[in-house]
């Protein structure tokens, strides 16, 4: 049984930062469930609000399903209750309302809904979608707005009234308008999370727009300077979060840019720099 209201856990994860741990695998690209859960608990002793297990710099795109329910399974154990865990769901809709019932079931706190894979869909399918996810569960649901699950604002209003436990919209666009006229039309009924790339790069922007959380990859291998950095954001210390930008966020986003893929890669190379490897990037 989960620990958390949805209106509850929106209230939590909107109060701190959120972080998308990696998953771990051996030399033969098999999850490494040892050295996962090893981390998980490490993680956990941070003030993190919340980690999403097999999320998008957990590889989620890599894992088969048996794998996704083995390390949600795997993440809820380890934390041992100090973090909440949000599961992901994804793919076509039969799949994904099954992998939000299997979350439950596994003790999850929450559940993060991925774009429908491939294939367009129209605003009705979209909702459609979303509400049959939300249907399956009593967990909170923040739904992923990116690639193949854009949503207009009219129909974001239309699922907050139609599905009580969705609790949160995650911005992987980056469309300002779009950002400001959903806060102007829902307000507070959902929780926003800036989930676009490097999402210290946006913070303090999005922060006005009402957004005032986001997933940082680099609390994987710095979770210090993340709290740091995210601490400077909700205080609205410009000159801070600007000294931690040129220190390190700017450059880093340069190695991360020479290549393709690298967002994930240069994870896993910082946590190899701290003596934390989890190996290298998985089967894509």
């Amino acid at each position: 049984m989960t620990r958390y209201l949805p209106e509850e856990l929106q209230q939590v994860l909107g109060a701190g930062l959120l972080s998308f741990p990696v998953t771990h695998f051996t030399a033969e690209l098999e999850f490494d469930e040892a050295a996962y859960r090893a981390n998980l608990g490490w993680l956990s002793s941070y003030r993190a609000a919340g980690l999403f297990a097999a999320g998008g710099t957990g590889e989620f795109f890599s894992l088969t399903p048996d794998e996704v329910a083995r390390v949600v399974r795997a993440a809820v154990q380890a934390s041992a209750g100090a973090t909440p865990i949000i599961a992901p769901a994804g793919y076509g809709t039969a799949q994904a309302v099954e992998m939000a019932r299997d979350a439950e079931r596994a003790g999850a706190d929450g559940i993060l809904l991925f774009p429908p894979y491939l294939t367009e869909t129209s605003q009705d399918g979209l909702a459609a979608h979303v509400q049959a996810v939300c249907a399956a569960t009593s967990l909170g649901v923040i739904v992923y707005h990116r690639a193949n699950g854009r949503f207009t604002v009219p129909t974001v209003e239309r699922l907050t009234a139609a599905c009580p436990n969705l609790i949160g919209f995650k911005d992987g666009v980056g469309d300002i308008e779009l950002m400001t006229r959903l806060y102007a039309t829902v307000g507070d009924r959902l929780l926003y999370i800036g989930g676009l790339p490097t999402a210290e790069t946006f913070a303090l922007p999005y922060l006005e727009l009402g957004v005032t959380t986001y997933s940082s990859a680099i609390f994987n291998f710095a979770p210090e300077f993340a709290l740091s950095f995210y601490d400077a954001v909700r205080a609205k210390d410009r000159a801070g979060v600007y000294r931690r930008l040129n220190d390190f966020v700017l450059p880093y986003l340069q190695v991360r840019n020479r290549k393709e893929g690298y967002s994930v890669s240069i994870v896993k190379a910082g946590m190899r720099a701290i003596g934390r490897p989890a190996a290298r990037s998985g089967r894509r």
